[in-house]
C-alpha cells in the first residue's frame, strides 16, 4: 500500500515542479516583452509621424513603469489586506515597492539633469524636477510609515505621489485643474485595479483557495472600471485632437492601450462568470493581470511621447 502512495506523491510533486517551471518561463517571457516595449515603444510609435526624437525615451519609460508599478503594488496591498478577509496573508511588499518608487523617481531627476545639461540643484528648481523630488519624498515617507509599523499611514504620502505625478505628466495650459483631477482619479483607480488583483491572487495561492477574497475584489473592481472608463474617455477627448489620432505617437499608443484594456476587461468578465458558477476563475484572472502589466507599460509610454495638441496646432497653421 505504501509504494503506490509514494508514487502518487512523487507524481504530484513532479507536476508541481513542472507547473512552477512553466510559470517562471512565462514570467520571464512576459518580462522580456514588457522591457522591449518600454525601451523601443516610443520610437516605434513615432515612426513616420515627423515628431521630434525624445532624448532617453527608453530609460525614462522604464523608470516611469517602475513608478507606476510601485504605486500599484503599494496601493493594491493597502486595499488587498481588507479584501482578503480573515486568514493567512502573503508577505508584504509595500516597503520594497515604496523604496523602488523613490529610487525610480530619483533616477528620473538624474536623467533629467543629464539630458538637460543642468546640475542637480538647478534641476530641482525646474517644474519637472521639483515634482519628481516631491514624488521621491512621498515614496520615502511611505516607506518610513511601513518601517514604523504603521502601513495605513502610507496612504497620505502616496496621495502626494499621485498628485505630483498628475501635475508632472499632464501639464495643460487650458483648465489644468480639471486635467489633474481626472488623472488623479484615473491613476488611483488603475493602481487599485492592477495592484489589488495581484494581492488577491497572491492570497489565493497562499491559501490554496480563498475565492471569497476574489469575490470581494470583483465588487470593488466594477466601480474601479467605471471610474477608469469615465476619466479615461474625458482625458482622451481633452488631450487627443481627432485629426491626429493615427498620425501621432500619442494617438497610436492610446489605441494600443484601449485594445489592451478591452482584452483585460473581457478576461475580467470571464473570471467573474466562472466565479459565480464555481468554476476556475484563477486562470483568466492571472491572464487579466498579465495584460494589465502591459497596460502599465503603454501608460508610461503615453507620458513620454509628445503632446498631440502641438502636432494638431502645427498642422492647423500650415
Amino acid at each position: 500500500m505504501g509504494a503506490p502512495q509514494q508514487g502518487v506523491t512523487v507524481d504530484t510533486e513532479d507536476g508541481a515542479v513542472r507547473r512552477s517551471g512553466r510559470r517562471r518561463a512565462l514570467l520571464a517571457a512576459g518580462g522580456a516583452v514588457a522591457l522591449a516595449v518600454a525601451v523601443s515603444g516610443a520610437g516605434v510609435a513615432a515612426r513616420g509621424t515627423g515628431e521630434l526624437h525624445i532624448p532617453a525615451a527608453g530609460a525614462t519609460t522604464c523608470l516611469r513603469v517602475a513608478v507606476f508599478a510601485a504605486l500599484a503594488v503599494h496601493l493594491g496591498e493597502l486595499a488587498g489586506v481588507r479584501l482578503a478577509g480573515p486568514g493567512a496573508l502573503p508577505r508584504a511588499l509595500s516597503l520594497w515597492a515604496a523604496l523602488g518608487g523613490a529610487a525610480a523617481s530619483a533616477g528620473q531627476i538624474a536623467l533629467l539633469a543629464d539630458v538637460s545639461g543642468l546640475d542637480l540643484t538647478a534641476t530641482y528648481g525646474t517644474r519637472d524636477g521639483g515634482l519628481l523630488l516631491a514624488m521621491a519624498n512621498g515614496f520615502a515617507l511611505a516607506a518610513g510609515c511601513v518601517a514604523l509599523g504603521r502601513p495605513g499611514w502610507a496612504a497620505a504620502p502616496l496621495a502626494l505621489v499621485v498628485g505630483a505625478e498628475a501635475m508632472r505628466a499632464h501639464p495643460e495650459p487650458y483648465t489644468p485643474e480639471l486635467g489633474i483631477a481626472l488623472t488623479v482619479v484615473h491613476l488611483t483607480a488603475a493602481s487599485l485595479w492592477a495592484g489589488g488583483l495581484a494581492y488577491v491572487l497572491r492570497t489565493m495561492r497562499l491559501r490554496r483557495g480563498g475565492r471569497d477574497a476574489l469575490a470581494r475584489y470583483a465588487r470593488l473592481a466594477g466601480w474601479l472600471y467605471v471610474a477608469l472608463a469615465v476619466t479615461g474617455t474625458c482625458s482622451a477627448l481633452r488631450r487627443l485632437p481627432a485629426d491626429v489620432v493615427v498620425t501621432t505617437a500619442y494617438g497610436r499608443l492610446l489605441l494600443a492601450k484601449l485594445a489592451l484594456v478591452a482584452v483585460a476587461s473581457a478576461l475580467a468578465v470571464t473570471a467573474r462568470r466562472r466565479l459565480r458558477r464555481a468554476g476556475d476563475a484563477t486562470t483568466p484572472a492571472r491572464a487579466e493581470l498579465a495584460v494589465l502589466a502591459l497596460v502599465v507599460v503603454v501608460s508610461a509610454l503615453l507620458t513620454v511621447v509628445p503632446d498631440p495638441h502641438w502636432v494638431s496646432l502645427r498642422l492647423g497653421l500650415r
